[in-house]
């Protein structure tokens, strides 16, 4: 799948993921190949993410995550931790 991690200022991470979770506003949740498309509001929390090199963690304020056709567009209002 492929990730794209978009804040206001900047792209923060661009890059192939075997898997996701988010934290939604109604709950976590986690994304993985061919998931069902959807779109949820992010609440404040950890978004975590697995690369080729292992798991990555950044802290979000908010914002958007849609995923389709194995495309995960995350717009975060602010990273607070990388």
């Amino acid at each position: 799948m492929h990730l794209e991690i978009i804040t206001p200022d900047k792209k923060v991470f661009q890059g192939e993921v075997s898997e996701a979770s988010f934290p939604g506003a109604s709950g976590a949740f986690q994304v993985l190949n061919n998931h069902a498309p959807l779109v949820s509001a992010l609440a404040k929390g950890v978004v975590a993410f697995t690369t080729k090199e292992g798991r990555q963690i950044l802290q979000v304020d908010g914002g958007v995550v849609e995923v389709k056709e194995n495309n995960i567009i995350l717009l975060a209002e602010k990273i607070i931790q990388e």
